[in-house]
């Protein structure tokens, strides 16, 4: 505990010799009155005498040890909060019921496959600020920005298959994920849209070109992963959009194949953060400054009880 002590004015502890040299010199010249037989009485006056002494001295001592401020430094490290901003998009729509994505569990629905890999995912990304959008014949934000990865996780957890409509609104979910973005302020906007089918004609509401310019207006790069078989989803559009946002368009047929997009991504979109370190002032003086009150209080009773001056 009391290891790295240090003191922050320790050329204050002079002020001993100052105390030292009143012991000596300051002495309160009081009357002489005689007393017959007073050697029987000093004996025990002197004995008694030392606990007195020995109290003003230490309280003396631990009042200029508090006065001289020990104090410890103490280094500690502000986490950082500068990694991406991340919109994850996510397809809900009735064809991610689909089940044998994974081969290991065949009967599992293609979209919890989904929700386990993005929730690995977003467990790795500490630093980042991310939020959540979730599409199907319409798409709405299911969790804003923040940087608690852990209720995110759970937010993940919770969604289920047709909770925004049995259809497609590609185009649609892209826009909200833009804007998802849009009131930061960070230099590194990503999205990450995952789908298994094409848009939905006369549900999607939104033109491609239109979530296109959205994206590039406000910086976002588009990362589209395509899952399923690849006559499921659009291809094409999906590397278009990557094209045009800076960004790299995925595919992938297995729960595996997911596994290692997220994990590619992750590469990716690496950010060096360096923590930030600082050291405060931990102050001790509070412990000598305690004993000394406490060493003069008992002092002064113990000369009162005495009778002495």
């Amino acid at each position: 505990m009391f290891d790295g002590i240090y003191f922050e004015y320790p050329y204050l502890f002079l002020l001993i010799i100052v105390f030292v040299l009143c012991e000596y010199f300051c002495k309160m010249r009081l009357p002489s009155f005689y007393f017959p037989h007073a050697t029987q009485f000093m004996q025990k006056g002197i004995n008694s005498s030392k606990i007195p002494l020995l109290l003003k001295w230490l309280g003396i001592i631990m009042i200029l040890l508090a006065i001289i401020s020990p104090v410890k430094d103490e280094p500690y490290e502000l986490e950082p909060k500068k990694g991406h901003e991340i919109a994850i998009i996510i397809d809900a729509s009735q064809s991610m019921q689909a089940r044998g994505f994974d081969m290991s569990s065949p009967g599992v629905s293609r979209f919890d496959v989904v929700k386990e890999i993005v929730g690995d995912f977003i467990k790795k990304r500490q630093t980042d600020n991310m939020g959540l959008v979730v599409f199907g014949a319409y798409s709405f934000i299911a969790s804003p920005l923040t940087y608690d990865e852990n209720i995110l996780a759970r937010i993940v957890k919770q969604l289920q298959v047709g909770m925004a409509g049995k259809y497609t609104a590609l185009y649609e979910s892209l826009a909200q994920g833009v804007n998802l973005l849009k009131m930061s302020e960070s230099k590194s906007k990503i999205a990450i849209l995952l789908t298994d089918g094409y848009s939905t004609p006369n549900v999607d509401k939104i033109p491609l070109d239109v979530a296109l310019d959205m994206a590039k207006k406000e910086g976002v790069k588009v990362y589209p992963i395509g899952i399923g078989n690849q006559n499921e989803y659009n291809a094409a559009v999906l590397l278009k959009i990557a094209k045009e946002t800076g960004g790299v368009a995925f595919s992938a047929s297995s729960g595996e194949q997911l596994k290692a997009v997220y994990e590619k991504i992750d590469e990716l979109e690496k950010v060096e953060i360096k923590n930030e370190s600082y050291t405060y002032l931990k102050y001790y003086y509070i412990y000598p400054l305690f004993l000394g009150f406490i060493s003069l209080m008992l002092y002064v009773y113990l000369k009162n009880k005495d009778g002495s001056h």
